[in-house]
């Protein structure tokens, strides 16, 4: 077997970038043929860069965007909007560098001693908890759930009770038991929202949804 480029027998050297640009490429012809669904130059970057990090095609008919989503989430990352996510693994996987151009910033409480004292105490999830925490600054923020059904029903009612009013909900929460409702409670609000339907999703979707828009800027 020949030697290639990358010192490693029978493999074909590509360079980092050339692998995206022609994963991206790959994504986009099989795109036309397994979805009957149009994106605009918003959306279809959300969708592709999805795929890109599950190879699931699945997202094409899943993924949702209320009217303007992408672009109000833009608009929001420019002024400088900060990203609050249900999952330390979420924030781990958010572009942060890019985000502190703008003046963001990735939070997670799920880790606060108070928060995990509070939920304890309440018997609520700390998902629960550490949403309500950001009620205490506005909650002014781009929201990313890729765990808990229980954050998505607490931001909710947050948001029905006037006590935030988030820049962009993003609601990809994987798994079975409250997941698809918690998703649907979501689309009924009166605010921005990207929302995978139905149980696929994770907190590597919800870090790829944000890195989407981060790199449309």
């Amino acid at each position: 077997m020949r030697e290639t480029m990358s010192g490693h027998t029978g493999q074909m050297y590509i360079r980092p970038e050339e692998i995206e640009k022609r994963s991206m490429q790959i994504i986009e012809n099989e795109l036309r043929r397994v979805s009957s669904r149009s994106f605009d130059e918003h959306t279809a970057p959300v969708v592709k860069r999805v795929i890109h990090t599950t190879a699931d095609f699945g997202y094409a008919d899943t993924l949702t965007f209320s009217e303007g989503a992408v672009e109000r989430g833009l608009e929001a990352i420019r002024s400088g909007a900060s990203i609050v996510t249900d999952t330390m693994m979420a924030m781990a996987g958010i572009n942060k560098r890019r985000l502190a151009r703008y003046g963001g910033s990735v939070i997670c409480h799920m880790q606060d001693e108070d928060v995990a004292a509070d939920a304890k105490e309440r018997g609520l999830t700390r998902a629960c908890v550490s949403m309500e925490k950001t009620a205490q600054n506005g909650g002014d923020y781009i929201y990313a759930i890729g765990n808990a059904p229980t954050a998505l029903f607490t931001l909710y009612d947050l948001v029905r009770e006037g006590r935030i009013s988030p820049r962009l909900i993003i609601g990809v929460p994987v798994g079975f038991v409250n997941v698809v409702e918690a998703k649907e409670k979501i689309l009924e609000l009166d605010v921005p929202w990207i929302v995978a339907r139905g149980r696929r999703g994770g907190s590597n979707v919800a870090a790829a949804i944000v890195n989407a828009l981060l790199y449309q800027l």
